[in-house]
């Protein structure tokens, strides 16, 4: 039985990724035919397999779609009001030259939790180009650091949609998540970003494009402080529900306080709150219609629309690992080999990024693969770390089937080598401190 089993999963594994790699099918569809796959040959029985599908995929979507949703439609007025650009121009600002790698950073690791990687990339990639113009120094000195924290937050930090749909399909807390998100993202950041690239910028020398090719910078910003205030008000509420509710905070609280603060801390009414708070200070104030906010956050939904039924297929493909009982035998597998359930979940990430190149279908996939795994009994801290780990392993090399890979490559005008040796290693240094750092912390807590 067990063998039988073992074939259905990688049956399972090996149809998604012919389907996504070879047939170019959407991943979507793709993760639903290989859970279909996976349940035939494990010999579950035909409806069952349909039962499965549907419980999978609403009980995934009933949390990942409302948070991506309010983070998506969140990000999109923070773009639209120039406030991400506001905040990377004050913190340069106030950084000396030798600093600002370090600056920038900090600006992307910040920018990109309400924000999308590529939209907050093309959002600041003028702020490189001009620091790059003044100072002579290769492009590369800026972008590693800027790509560096945008990357890292991307992956680690809720609430974009990776990491929140991981902790979702983990049964993670998203306070912990974000909590563990910022104690590992700290020194990867560091690593990966003004360390390394002040090492590739000697290698590599990058300039900017001329001066024409730059788009022009909104020059209406709103104050820095409203953006920080705005951007931190739902990690707080998150992270500080979280430890309310935690045995740190026995004895502090009564329980009706505990409950509301529950409801508040929630993700759904933090990001709610933080809407409508950005709608009204960065939108309806600044001069901007309620029709056009309308059609702003409408917007942001679209590719948020993707990202949820995506999830929803991963949900389907734990599900389905769970029902035919492949999941246990895994971990009892695993367990006896001597490997670590973290181990096991950055593997399974890294081989899914490094052969179809998308973060999210990477993390999506390890997730269903290693819920089922999860020891009995452990805890939120190990699930939360179990999420970075995952993380860590789908942010690893970026290359040629990545769209991030071209995205850099067209706007910092390097080819396809140049992209290799410093983004793509970038990437790679950014999972590896990851997932060192995720192994240490285990052992200590």
């Amino acid at each position: 039985m067990d063998s039988i089993l073992l074939l259905s999963i990688f049956l399972g594994i090996a149809v998604l990724l012919f389907l996504i790699l070879k047939l170019r099918m959407q991943a979507f569809l793709a993760l639903l035919i290989a859970s279909m796959v996976t349940g035939i040959c494990a010999g579950m029985q035909p409806m069952d397999i349909i039962s499965t599908m549907q419980s999978g995929m609403g009980n995934t979507l009933g949390f990942v779609a409302v948070v991506v949703g309010l983070g998506a439609m969140f990000g999109a007025i923070l773009e639209h009001s120039g406030g991400a650009e506001a905040l990377a121009t004050y913190m340069l600002a106030k950084t000396k030259e030798k600093n600002t790698s370090w600056a920038l950073m900090i600006t992307g690791f910040f920018i990109a939790i309400p924000v999308f990687f590529d939209v907050a990339f093309i959002i600041l990639v003028p702020l490189i180009y001009s620091l790059q113009r003044k100072s002579g120094k290769s492009l590369l000195l800026y972008g590693i650091p800027l790509l560096a924290g945008l990357a890292i937050t991307h992956a680690f930090i809720p609430p974009t949609p990776g990491p929140v749909a991981v902790a979702d399909i983990l049964g993670a807390d998203l306070g912990w998540v974000i909590l563990f998100g910022f104690i590992v993202g700290i020194p990867t950041a560091i690593c990966s970003g003004p360390l390394f690239g002040k090492y590739i910028a000697k290698k590599i020398f990058i300039e900017a494009p001329a001066l024409e090719d730059v788009p022009q910078e909104n020059p209406i910003k709103p104050l820095v402080r409203t953006i920080l205030v705005i951007i931190a008000l739902p990690i707080l509420l998150i992270v500080g529900n979280t430890v309310l509710n935690s045995p740190l905070a026995d004895g502090w609280a009564s329980t009706e306080f505990k409950a509301w603060m529950g409801m508040i801390g929630h993700p759904f009414t933090a990001l709610i709150m933080a809407n409508l708070i950005a709608w009204y200070v960065l939108g309806v104030k600044r001069g901007t219609s309620k029709k056009a906010l309308q059609n702003i956050t409408t917007r942001s939904l679209a590719p948020a629309g993707v990202i949820i039924l995506l999830t929803g297929a991963g949900g389907v493909f734990k599900q389905t690992l769970i029902n035919t009982g492949a999941g246990d035998m895994l971990a009892t597998y695993f367990s006896e080999l001597g490997l670590s359930t973290l181990i096991f979940a950055f593997i399974v990430a890294v081989l899914v990024r490094v052969l179809q190149g998308s973060a999210t279908v990477a993390m999506i996939t390890a997730a269903g693969v290693t819920a089922p795994m999860i020891p009995t009994g452990s805890s939120e801290i190990d699930l939360a770390l179990l999420v970075i780990a995952i993380a860590s392993g789908a942010s690893i090399l970026s290359h040629v089937n990545d769209s991030g890979f071209w995205l850099v490559s067209k706007y910092l005008g390097m080819n396809e080598k140049q992209t290799f040796r410093s983004w793509s290693v970038m990437t790679t240094i950014l999972a590896m401190v990851g997932i060192s750092t995720v192994m240490l912390l285990s052992l200590v807590v």
